[in-house]
């Protein structure tokens, strides 16, 4: 069976991984308050900027199981160093571009990094991480997305008061590749020998690929990504498209990120006490729905401290939103058929989890385009709501893979 391994890495390897996953993930969400020095400096259209914001996902939305054959082939920590070095190419290649299509191809090469560090990181932590630990370790590892976008938006919003954003690109290249050393040094090394055939991990894909648990599950973690993505990546743009200036529309947006990580880290803790894993999914889809609704269609700027209760609202949908990823994770070994693959299962959910990443911008920026602002957001938040409730009951009957 693919999945029983026994922990090889020390005590800590867990945060080394987290550490490279929250390093990826900083790729990412420095682009959001970048979005207006961008805009200007290349004359970005906003739907330009929402593919901006996905492109990163391209690489995931169509290579996730490519990069898993990768992984059964090669070794997940050689592939998850390969990507760090690949975000650091993209992130330094990135900072000389002169227009939209120069920089939207480093982004296609940081996404292929990202990938290579999303899919495999799971997989190592199964392995080198003790069983009394594992479920913390795959809650921290479901936040290193609200970690990174914490650190970046928070970051970006500060340093790019003082930097330009070329600089702001090349310091994030440097910071990719710093987990580096320690990857190397604390996760255990990859299997040697023949073992890992290209027909046997072929095999093993295609015993995963053909299980329904992976993409009812992928199906239910690109309806909580794609509202999530868009609503937080858009978020500085809202708040400055409102009258928000200086630092403020980055930190506000820094705090959203945080709660789902919270949110992710909480639920690890919760599941970790016994709670049911599954039966958590559908509540936090309604009240992302109910969050959602609330951030966007009511007109705060008549409300008395409108701006403070539309703020609460969208830290509600990011907290109980970062339930989805850590449930999910932490079900990776029960989706993974017997002889099945972990990192296929990874690659399939991380394949469909880009895929909303990617189209969720470029909806909310469609959405705000055709009808002149961002209260239609909600239509394309509760429509996932919905979708992701009805993907709950599914996957809730989907057998236990044996």
């Amino acid at each position: 069976m693919a999945l029983k391994t026994h922990p090889t890495g020390t005590g800590s390897s867990w945060i080394v991984i987290v550490a490279a996953g929250v390093a990826a993930g900083l790729q990412v969400w420095k682009l959001p308050p970048a979005l207006p020095y961008l805009r200007h400096d290349l004359s970005l259209t906003l739907v330009q900027a929402g593919t901006l914001l996905g492109i990163i996902q391209l690489a995931g939305m169509l290579g996730g199981l490519a990069i898993s054959l990768l992984a059964e082939l090669i070794g997940e920590r050689r592939c998850l160093s390969g990507g760090l070095i690949l975000l650091f190419v993209g992130s330094a290649g990135g900072g000389f571009a002169w227009s939209a299509a120069p920089l939207l191809a480093s982004r296609a090469v940081e996404g292929a990094g990202f990938m290579l560090v999303a899919v495999t990181g799971p997989g190592l932590i199964r392995r080198s991480t003790p069983p009394a630990r594992f479920t913390t370790a795959m809650g921290f590892w479901g936040a290193y997305q609200g970690i990174s976008t914490f650190a970046g938006l928070i970051t970006g919003a500060l340093v790019l008061q003082v930097v330009p954003w070329r600089v702001w690109w090349w310091a994030m290249a440097v910071l990719a590749l710093a987990p580096l050393p320690c990857v190397l040094a604390r996760v255990p090394r990859d299997a040697s020998g023949g073992a890992r055939g290209a027909a046997a991990a072929l095999t093993r894909i295609d015993r995963t690929v053909r299980a329904p648990g992976p993409w009812a599950a992928g199906l239910v973690f690109a309806c909580y990504t794609l509202p999530w993505m868009a609503v937080v990546g858009f978020l500085p743009t809202i708040y400055r498209d409102s009258g928000m200036a200086g630092i403020w529309p980055g930190v506000l947006s820094a705090v959203v990120g945080a709660a789902n990580a919270i949110g992710s880290i909480t639920t690890a803790a919760l599941m970790k006490r016994g709670l049911p894993v599954r039966a958590l999914l559908i509540p936090a889809f309604i009240f992302m729905a109910i969050t959602s609704l609330l951030a966007f269609v009511t007109h705060w700027n008549t409300v008395p401290a409108g701006t403070a209760w539309q703020f609460l609202c969208v830290v509600a949908f990011s907290l109980t939103g970062g339930a989805i990823p850590a449930i999910l994770l932490r079900m990776i070994g029960e989706l993974t058929p017997t002889g099945g693959s972990a990192p296929a299962t990874m690659g399939l959910l991380q394949q469909l989890f880009n895929t909303g990443s990617f189209i969720g911008p470029t909806i909310a920026a469609w959405l705000a385009t055709r009808t002149g602002g961002w209260h239609s957001t909600w239509w394309m938040t509760c429509a996932c709501a919905a979708a992701g409730i009805v993907l709950s009951l599914r996957l809730k009957n989907c057998p236990r893979p044996t």
